[in-house]
């Protein structure tokens, strides 16, 4: 059981829900079927959206990973509230016109940190043990 990867996993499962409509809406607009079309709009839709489902499966898996190996709930919701915040900070920020949006750059960087963060500590656990 992973209790505390299945919260995480609801949470950020509601924000995808939510960043794949706005392109479902993007393209119901513009009847854009395939690919954006010239639609920057519906390209920054369409990489927000994306960019989310290539960080966040890796980062739950190895948030399950940690649970499942014994990691405290303390480092795990910490993870977890960094990641969701992350999460929802970086398709904020994401603009096809403006590279440095201080979410952006927040968003994906935290993202990385902990799956980085999450990463170490597995690869830290086997060595150690």
């Amino acid at each position: 059981m992973v209790p505390i990867t299945a919260l995480y996993a609801g949470l950020l499962t509601l924000i995808a829900i939510v960043l794949a409509g706005l392109v479902g809406a993007g393209r119901g607009r513009t009847g854009i079927s395939i690919l954006h079309g010239e639609d920057m709009d519906l390209a920054t839709r369409i990489r927000r959206h994306a960019n989310f489902t290539e960080a966040v499966p890796l980062a739950l898996i190895l948030l399950a990973a940690l649970e499942l190996n014994g990691a405290g709930p303390g480092f795990l919701h910490g993870l977890g509230i960094a990641l969701v915040v992350a999460r929802i900070a970086h398709p904020i920020g994401l603009h096809h016109d403006n590279m440095r949006n201080p979410l952006r750059v927040i968003g994906a960087g935290v993202t990385v940190v902990v799956t980085l963060v999450a990463a170490v500590a597995l690869i830290w656990g086997y060595i150690s043990r």
